[in-house]
């Protein structure tokens, strides 16, 4: 694998741990909201001191995010690199 190529996959990767790391927020402030509508108190994770959620959830969400990364930088790889398929 050439270093451009290398640099593409690991860009795409840290985009997907970024939009990974905003659908935790979004469902950790869903998460929030509902318990203090039902009148119970959060309580902090183990895996993280200031979270909410889950450690599975929260471990779940960034393996997703970089796997999603991976997957998206291969195929916009192909389509842009080897199909050569862009808008001009």
């Amino acid at each position: 694998m050439n270093i451009k190529k290398t640099i593409y996959i690991i860009s795409t990767m840290v985009l997907g741990l970024l939009l990974s790391f905003l659908t935790h927020a979004g469902i950790e402030i869903w998460y929030i909201n509902r318990l203090l509508a039902a009148g119970s108190a959060p309580k902090a994770s183990s895996l993280v001191h200031n979270c909410f959620l889950p450690a599975s959830l929260q471990i779940f969400l960034l393996l997703a995010g970089l796997v999603a990364g991976y997957f998206l930088g291969q195929t916009w790889w192909r389509i842009i690199y080897v199909e050569h398929r862009r808008k001009k």
